[in-house]
């Protein structure tokens, strides 16, 4: 089987390809013969070796998966030839840069029929991570007014469209050259950051979804409701942040994304019924990985980024 690692040869990281075995199931686990894997800007990091606690490189990234059933336990919910998707194991290590990967079934869903696998692989990290967001932190409910930092990005263009589902008013940021592409995904108002500072533009937000990081966060403060609400996808654990929020009378959240069979399969139901799809920017086969990666840390992508096995 082939799988990816990383290797630093006192100079560039390069990305190559080696053999490994063939992981086997555990009793509560089933083989997925992968088919495509979406990639997320973390496992960039991850890459650079910014994550010590999760691990240090070499070793093979990757969660976001689709594929199908090869071996899965009798008594289980699924059955050799099954088309599921999922992120397994996340923030431990799920090696899904492979042919065959090994999950618990818990963190897989059926693939839904309206998706190819290449779509299906782009939707499990940015998914559950604007889910977790808005539905599990925030409670966004019909009638909120919604800001959506970083509207055409993975976890952006995708919250977008939950936040619609979910009866909000929807504001975003985006570069002008993406408005088409948020309004297409429902945004109700776009806010051009190259052009608009967003905290003259924007007033009586009830929930900030932040996933630019940065001074983004602290400048948030300006346009929320009282009681108001920010969360964020990307900002470090900042204490004297979260008490200026809190003597604001706001509310500050960290998501620290997590496997949810729940979740996983309310964004089923939502692309069942038409009301979410996920933008894949371009796909590379597997053994492109390297250049895969290369646009990866280019970032300013719309959508995600596949690669097909």
């Amino acid at each position: 089987m082939r799988v990816i690692t990383q290797q630093t040869l006192g100079g560039p990281e390069v990305l190559t390809i080696v053999d490994a075995p063939e992981p086997r199931p555990l009793p509560t686990e089933v083989l997925v013969r992968v088919r495509a894997i979406g990639l997320n800007p973390l496992e960039a990091r991850l890459r650079a070796g910014e994550f010590p606690l999760i691990g240090r490189p070499p070793f093979v990234l990757g969660w976001d998966i689709s594929g199908v059933v090869e071996e899965a336990p009798k008594a289980w919910q699924f059955r050799p030839g099954d088309e599921v998707f999922g992120m397994p194991l996340f923030p431990r290590a799920a090696s899904a840069y492979a042919e065959f990967v090994a999950a618990p079934a818990l963190h897989l869903a059926r693939k839904p029929a309206s998706l190819s696998h290449v779509e299906a692989s782009a939707l499990p990290v940015v998914g559950l991570t604007a889910w977790q967001g808005l539905v599990d932190i925030a409670a966004v409910k019909e009638g909120d007014r919604v800001l959506v930092h970083g509207g055409g990005g993975g976890v952006g263009h995708v919250a977008i469209q939950i936040a619609k589902a979910l009866g909000a008013y929807v504001i975003t940021t985006a570069g002008g050259s993406k408005r088409e592409f948020v309004e297409g995904f429902g945004a109700d108002e776009v806010v051009d950051y190259t052009a608009v500072d967003f905290t003259e533009a924007v007033r009586d937000v009830d929930v900030v979804l932040d996933t630019i990081g940065g001074d983004t966060v602290e400048r948030s403060l300006a346009v929320l409701r009282p009681g108001g609400h920010l969360v964020t996808a990307v900002a470090e654990e900042d204490s004297a942040l979260i008490a200026r929020y809190e003597a604001a009378g706001m509310r500050f959240s960290g998501i620290a994304v997590a496997p949810d069979p729940v979740a996983l399969r309310g964004l089923v139901d939502l692309v069942d019924q038409g009301r979410l799809r996920v933008h894949v920017h371009k796909t590379f086969p597997f053994e492109h990985v390297t250049d895969a990666h290369r646009l990866l840390d280019t970032g300013h992508l719309q959508g995600k980024l596949v690669l097909t096995v």
